[in-house]
């Protein structure tokens, strides 16, 4: 099994039924965008370089790191700069019922927006 599908599925409940939904949202705002495994972490990946977002466990919430998400509007006021990070942020869900699908895919498809790898011009 893919290792990335091995973090989820092998995450305590609570986390992998969240995890799992996470994944679901990802899949469908951004159909391209490709799990990985890195950083002993499930990734999300545009292309073969271009870091999206992943997924990570914690003592008591589920992470959904957003790749350079300090560039995010934050319209609806829900990312989290933490842990001294510059450039990351991320949405925290704690139990299932804080995911609100529609908050979720528009922000995966502002950040993908914003992520989009540079298109060189054809000849």
């Amino acid at each position: 099994m893919n290792p990335a599908l091995e973090y989820i599925h092998n995450a305590p409940e609570l986390y992998r039924t969240i995890m799992m939904h996470l994944q679901l949202l990802v899949e469908t705002a951004c159909p391209r965008a490709q799990l990985k495994y890195k950083w002993r972490l499930p990734f999300y990946y545009l292309d073969e370089k271009t870091l999206f977002c992943f997924l990570n466990y914690r003592k008591n919430y589920i992470d959904l790191g957003l790749a350079y998400g300090d560039a995010l509007r934050d319209k609806h006021a829900v990312l989290v700069a933490g842990e001294n990070r510059k450039m990351m942020r991320s949405l925290r869900f704690y139990k299932l019922d804080d995911i609100d699908d529609v908050v979720v895919i528009e922000t995966l498809q502002e950040l993908e927006l914003l992520r989009e790898p540079t298109k060189k011009a054809r000849p």
